[in-house]
């Protein structure tokens, strides 16, 4: 009888070590399109990635840079103070996007131009995504709006 328990308990196991490797498989394929790694100009002047890949590039908008044209359409270049990346979007921009100023966008690069399909913009004076003020820093060029 205490071989029937322990066979029944072993197979029990076994089926939750399948239940949870077949689980973490299918988590990891469904976001396998929902991770959008973030690059800085630099990083994808030094290393550009294919063009099926989507990611998020943040930096400033350069000054003189900002051209809109027919429609929605806009082109600007944002840079990290190392290297810049023309960027091309159709759609309403936020209320805070201007030149100088911080951004994040999504999208895929083809023939080294980013086409977003998103564009984020700071929400106050003085925030900027950690993403961007990382590679700012890296770049010796990001100042702290604080003084500290």
């Amino acid at each position: 009888m205490k071989s029937l328990k322990k066979k029944r308990r072993v197979q029990v196991m076994a089926l939750a070590a399948v239940s949870l490797v077949a689980a973490t498989a299918l988590i990891g394929f469904a976001m396998k399109d929902g991770i959008n790694y973030f690059r800085a100009p630099s990083q994808i002047a030094a290393n550009p990635p294919p063009p099926t890949e989507t990611f998020r590039i943040g930096g400033l908008v350069e000054e003189g840079s900002l051209t809109r044209g027919q429609g929605k359409a806009v082109t600007f270049s944002v840079t990290d103070g190392g290297a810049s990346v023309k960027v091309s979007y159709t759609g309403i921009l936020p209320d805070l996007f201007e030149e100088n100023q911080g951004m994040v966008g999504t999208g895929k690069l083809q023939d080294g131009v980013f086409i977003a399909s998103e564009i984020l913009a700071k929400h106050d004076e003085t925030y900027m995504p950690r993403e961007v003020v990382d590679a700012l820093k890296e770049q010796g060029v990001y100042q702290d709006p604080n003084g500290s």
